[in-house]
């Protein structure tokens, strides 16, 4: 179990060992690879985000232009596939930190339901079913988010969570990066693309569940003493009542403000679709930019963020993405306006999606590590699920250069606030 030596009492020579142990162990892995777990979670992330980023590539057009959905309903849709995990999140966290060891069978399930999903978009052709498939493909994210990071959070050292959530988002952004260009090439090969792609979908996330239940180990060793032993038992209301420890809460009502005014990447791909005039057949190809800066950036920005402060580099993601917004709110229409767009939102992932994690790892014990990061997700995931509906309401009705900056202009504001908030905190790091 992971905190099986949290729940007794160490004498302090053997704590001394202990955190002696747990330095040179830290140094080690600094200067050589991360934990096999990492890189056993990572290889399964690849393998699943080939699969539902081949989804993400071709639903938007698929449900605006194939099915005719309106900016609302899209923005409602959207708003189901990244929000309806925050529903969730709180229970796998607690289903993973109540067992001690389950937190490799439930972020299972978590990947076999998203699996099944797939398939079940081939019989789908109006907003109620294909709300209900992406609302139960959603449940199985939320399920394996949380106990998935707190295995990367449990397998690393304080001093190289940054790195080690970075490689992990570097290895799931490859896959990314992959699953639009099959996409695209499915689509151009086949007569009934969206089908074929949806079959391939389900396809490679049935390897992806067999790779984690072949390779991930199912308990995560820990060299570290754990700082307390009075450890709090893992129930939901314990892992609410983090939130009154001030980082914690100070982290998750600056991931929950900086989420309300964050809209999701699909927009900002319809957004310089219409800009451009981007052919239907290319459309899939926008996440790639995204994808390869993320790729890219994640290790270097995640070694930084430890360096450095992992809220400097969190905050500096968001200034990344303001920037993105801005640019598409100009007039200029040249060749590499996709390309800096794309870049800055990849900058924006890679510096706050592992950082982010990283940073609430910190404030969370071990023995409610899952649950604890679930607490931070499930405020994130909501506002980002409220951004995607007043965005599609926005656009709908005034239209989308006017959503577009009331976003700019909240998101400008929820920084400021985020900066003000943790300046103090940084100041005395």
């Amino acid at each position: 179990m992971y905190v099986a030596d949290s729940r007794a009492s160490t004498s302090t020579a053997a704590q001394a060992s202990a955190e002696g142990t747990a330095r040179r162990v830290s140094a080690g892995r600094y200067r050589t690879a991360v934990a096999p777990t990492v890189l056993a979670l990572g290889t399964v992330s690849l393998i699943t985000d080939v699969s539902s980023e081949m989804v993400t590539a071709v639903l938007p057009l698929y449900l605006v232009a194939g099915l005719g959905l309106s900016p609302l309903g899209f923005g409602l849709l959207d708003g189901i596939y990244n929000g309806f995990s925050a529903l969730v999140r709180l229970a796998g966290g607690h289903l993973a930190d109540r067992g001690g060891g389950r937190h490799k069978w439930v972020a299972g399930l978590g990947y076999g339901i998203s699996a099944a999903c797939k398939p079940l978009l081939l019989l789908a052709t109006s907003l109620t079913p294909i709300g209900l498939i992406l609302a139960a493909d959603r449940t199985g994210k939320g399920l394996r988010t949380a106990p998935r990071d707190a295995l990367i959070s449990l397998s690393s050292t304080p001093e190289t969570r940054g790195r080690a959530f970075g490689v992990h988002r570097a290895m799931d952004t490859a896959g990314a990066l992959l699953g639009p260009l099959v996409a695209f090439l499915i689509l151009r090969a086949t007569v009934d693309g969206y089908d074929a792609v949806f079959t391939v979908s389900f396809c490679v996330a049935v390897v992806g569940v067999l790779v984690l239940v072949l390779f991930v180990p199912g308990a995560s060793p820990s060299a570290r003493v754990p700082a307390t032993d009075t450890p709090s038992r893992p129930t939901i209301r314990a892992a609410l009542r983090l939130l009154r420890g001030r980082d914690l809460r100070r982290i998750t009502i600056c991931a929950l403000l900086l989420g309300l005014a964050t809209m999701s990447d699909s927009f900002v791909y319809l957004l310089l679709q219409r800009r451009l005039g981007v052919p239907d057949r290319w459309f899939a190809l926008l996440p790639l930019g995204t994808a390869a800066a993320f790729l890219l950036l994640a290790m270097p920005l995640g070694r930084l963020a430890d360096r450095v402060g992992r809220w400097r580099v969190f905050l500096a993601g968001h200034a990344a993405l303001l920037l993105a917004y801005a640019l598409l709110l100009t007039s200029w229409h040249g060749t590499a306006l996709p390309y800096a767009v794309l870049l800055l939102h990849g900058t924006f992932y890679a510096a706050t999606d592992g950082v982010l994690m990283a940073a609430a790892s910190d404030s969370v014990p071990e023995e409610l590590r899952s649950s604890g990061l679930a607490v931070v997700q499930t405020g994130q995931a909501m506002a980002r699920f409220a951004c995607s509906l007043g965005f599609g309401a926005a656009w709908s009705m005034w239209g989308d250069r006017t959503a577009l900056l009331a976003s700019t202009v909240a998101l400008a504001l929820c920084a400021t606030v985020s900066l003000t908030a943790l300046r103090p905190r940084e100041a005395t790091a």
